[in-house]
């Protein structure tokens, strides 16, 4: 049996533990100790930092793992390039890693390779006279951290006088020595989900984001197609192509920001893994394959094929979709969740267990205070912060009593793909601010996109829950 070493156990390392588990892999998880779902479907924990890389090296070693890869955050990336390189595991590169998660190392290769991007600056975190370093940059700015992800540690500025609170909240989310300042380009923002290997870039799928607009644009949804134009994808195919083999990656997921602005894309930044907020869900949704399938098949040193699904005649069957975070209207504790399918069945979660029947909402689940305060679990690896623990714990429990996510059996609509709630009655959670916040999510398809979208704002209006 195949060993694959999975870094992270939250909301967005889930899928990738179950599917390795589907295909049969014995599934290692690493993750700082804490309220994270993923927990209760590894067949073996270790209880540990993942941005410590000599210590996941260490175990990935006694292990003799066949692979090692996340989804869905940056901050875990840099320790999966070090075990590649330690192991000689097919992934992204020690170097490339380090690239993709410093954003200051990033610009600056983008600008040696031509890649277009917002013009920037990188300031020392203790340079108190940073403002005289901005000089040339014009407003709108963007305050930004270079090391964290989730949409923490970044502000839009305006005027000179929202420096201090934006360099304030850079500090407050960064432990790099540095952060930078850049142009805030004002056009279309966009996304675009790819995969790298052996040199090639398999696919490019461009896809359109829902913005939660705070200190900054914070991703809550996404959806594809996006309509673009065919010259305007072979911009943003010519732009990431460059941005790609500037950081150096290679036989990776990529997450890929955009601007478009008068016909020229431009980029904003690339991560070396699959993006969070759903995304890999609507690649696997759209072209007809398991996406987690694939990403762990390379991780084990496969050369994987990414064709798309077709019909009888050879056309290729593409599948609208998009996706929506569900988000808290204030801080405070879940009293009741439950979702009204299409079909008039209702499903009310309860502390531990679905409550079905068509008068469970009113009913409503047992309120139950289960101390679980720590609404980081929606992003383990992102959280994986202070000094790591001296010694390896290694756990091989059953943990299946553990997890506190709960998705609807049966949404009663076969183009309502999934509705999941992150959190169950008695929980804490927070007013929404950024991604890691999120408190659930709601995944549709359709024949058309504008069908798609419906069905999801359908699901949307179907979910209640109710804070306190």
């Amino acid at each position: 049996m195949k060993k694959i070493l999975i870094l992270g156990a939250g909301i967005y390392q889930v899928p990738l533990i179950q599917t390795a588990k589907r295909m049969g892999l014995y599934t290692i998880v690493a993750s700082i100790p804490g309220n994270y779902p993923g927990f209760a479907l590894a067949d073996k924990v270790y209880y540990e930092n993942t941005v410590d890389y000599e210590k996941i090296i260490e175990i990935a070693r006694d292990e003799k793992v066949d692979g090692v890869v996340t989804a869905g955050t940056d901050v875990a990336v840099i320790t999966v390039g070090a075990v590649c390189d330690a192991l000689g595991l097919r992934g992204l590169s020690a170097e490339a890693a380090k690239i993709a998660s410093d954003k200051s190392l990033m610009k600056e290769k983008y600008e040696e390779f031509g890649v277009s991007t917002a013009r920037f600056r990188r300031i020392n975190v203790d340079d108190e006279d940073y403002a005289d370093k901005l000089a040339g940059l014009e407003f709108p700015l963007i305050f930004k951290s270079v090391d964290s992800s989730g949409s923490r540690g970044i502000t839009r500025v305006d005027s000179t006088d929202e420096f201090a609170a934006a360099r304030e909240n850079v500090l407050a989310n960064t432990r790099s020595d540095n952060y930078i300042v850049e142009e805030f380009i004002e056009g279309d923002e966009f996304g675009a989900q790819a995969f790298v290997q052996d040199g090639e870039i398999e696919f490019i799928l461009p896809h359109g984001d829902y913005v939660f607009h705070g200190d900054t644009g914070v991703p809550i949804g996404h959806y594809a197609p996006f309509d673009v134009s065919d010259d305007a994808v072979e911009e943003i195919r010519l732009e990431l192509g460059k941005a790609i083999r500037s950081m150096k990656l290679d036989n990776c997921a990529i997450n890929a920001d955009f601007i478009m602005k008068d016909g020229k894309a431009y980029v904003l930044e690339i991560g070396g893994r699959s993006g969070a907020t759903c995304l890999a869900e609507l690649t696997s949704i759209y072209y007809g394959f398991d996406y987690y399938e694939k990403i762990l098949r390379v991780a084990l040193g496969e050369h994987v094929d990414f064709s798309c699904a077709k019909d009888e005649r050879g056309e290729a069957l593409l599948t609208p979709n998009a996706c929506m975070l569900l988000q808290a209207d204030k801080t405070g504790t879940i009293q009741k969740e439950w979702y009204e399918a299409p079909d008039g069945e209702t499903y009310a979660v309860a502390a531990e267990t679905y409550v079905v029947g068509t008068n469970a909402a009113e009913n409503g689940a047992a309120e139950t205070d289960t101390g679980e305060t720590d609404a980081a679990k929606t992003n383990t690896a992102e959280t994986d912060t202070g000094d790591p623990g001296e010694n390896s714990t290694a756990d091989t429990t059953d943990h299946s009593t553990t997890d506190h996510t709960a998705h609807v059996p049966n949404t009663g609509d076969p183009d309502i793909v999934d509705v999941q709630f992150d959190y169950r009655p008695g929980d804490s959670v927070r007013l929404f601010h950024v991604g890691p916040d999120r408190i659930g999510h709601v995944i549709a398809k359709g024949h058309s996109l504008d069908a798609a979208i419906a069905n999801m704002n359908q699901a949307l209006e179907n979910v209640h829950i109710e804070i306190e």
